[in-house]
């Protein structure tokens, strides 16, 4: 890919650059009552239905967070109350970059242009994207899109905005799931996974592999 010198570089951003730490939370408020192996499996079940909760029409992320920690509660038979779900949705713009993340973007940043699509609402993302210590040409959100990813439409809106297509860009994410499928599906051919170790692998998608954010530089030639 050194060869290839995108228009742009896509993100995901919670995961792929923000520590995304939704299973710390859970711990935090139901540690004391589940022994690890329940706790595993609560955390297994509360991202399963983040994704089912994003699959449909757009909601605000906050119903997301709720909805999905009130089933997650239910299958696991634990009480489930709404300010705990409160509480997690209002720690997402406190967490900040893996250790990875600054210096890698800030080096290709002085090359390519980088761009966020995010699973975020519009109040959430500035203060999670002023901690990474790069300048992004541009931060688009489920919020503006009117979809989550992995919906075809979340991409094709960032397409729409920056007056692309996708064979001008390079997606980034940590997640299959998420993002790197749906981008192989719209015809992204220059994808990098950021193998965090949250996901298995899947050649059949296509990739260069990175094992965090400094290694992207170098998937450019920098």
């Amino acid at each position: 890919m050194s060869a290839f010198k995108p228009k742009y570089v896509t993100f995901d951003c919670h995961g792929t650059l923000i520590y995304f730490a939704m299973a710390d939370a859970a711990r935090t408020l139901y540690g004391e009552r589940l022994n690890e192996p329940r706790m595993q499996q609560f955390i297994a079940d509360f991202a399963a239905y983040r994704l089912d909760e994003v699959l449909g029409d757009w909601k605000p992320y906050e119903e997301v967070v709720y909805n999905a920690l009130a089933r997650t509660c239910r299958r696991n038979d634990v009480a489930f109350h709404p300010e705990d779900a409160r509480w997690v949705y209002e720690q997402v713009p406190t967490w900040g970059p893996h250790p990875d993340v600054p210096a890698g973007l800030a080096k290709v940043a002085k090359e390519i242009p980088l761009v966020i699509l995010s699973n975020a609402m519009d109040a959430q993302i500035p203060s999670n994207v002023a901690k990474l210590g790069a300048p992004f040409h541009a931060v688009y959100t489920a919020e503006q899109a009117g979809a989550y990813k992995p919906r075809f439409k979340a991409f094709e809106y960032m397409f729409d905005m920056l007056g692309c297509g996708p064979e001008d860009i390079v997606h980034c994410s940590s997640s299959f799931r998420y993002d790197l499928m749906s981008a192989h599906d719209l015809g992204i051919r220059h994808k990098v996974w950021v193998n965090r170790g949250h996901e298995p692998a899947n050649p059949y998608y296509g990739y260069v592999e990175i094992k965090d954010i400094s290694g992207l530089p170098g998937v450019f030639g920098l």
